[in-house]
């Protein structure tokens, strides 16, 4: 099950993902997205987890835009069509997003 946050404030952020690694979840399931990917990579590196994918930086294909990255990128992580459009527009408005594959991540995520 792929559980997903959003966020505008990044210490919560930060703080969100250091529980997920107090979980022991593994850092290939847990993803950060959003429309800038210098504050994206600041999240990333503000944190105490290794390997996290974030933005775009695995997904292996060009686009013409941001927002068909991101949201191939969703869809590739396992979300739908239909939520990853309602996603990457919240992206439009400054929002980040947390994901995790790992079920575990419901208690800190939801």
């Amino acid at each position: 099950m792929t559980v997903v946050k959003s966020y505008i404030n990044d210490e919560s952020l930060e703080r969100d993902i250091n529980k997920l690694k107090e979980l022991n979840i593994d850092p290939t399931d847990v993803f950060v997205l959003s429309h800038d990917d210098d504050r994206t990579a600041r999240i990333v590196e503000h944190t105490d987890y290794n390997n996290i994918d974030y933005n775009n930086k695995d997904i292996g294909k060009t686009f013409d835009k941001q927002g068909d990255e991101l949201r191939a990128k969703l869809i590739e992580i396992g979300l739908s069509k239909e939520d990853a459009e309602d996603y990457e527009e919240k992206m439009d408005e400054g929002k980040v997003f947390l994901i995790s594959k790992d079920d575990k991540a419901k208690e800190v995520l939801e």
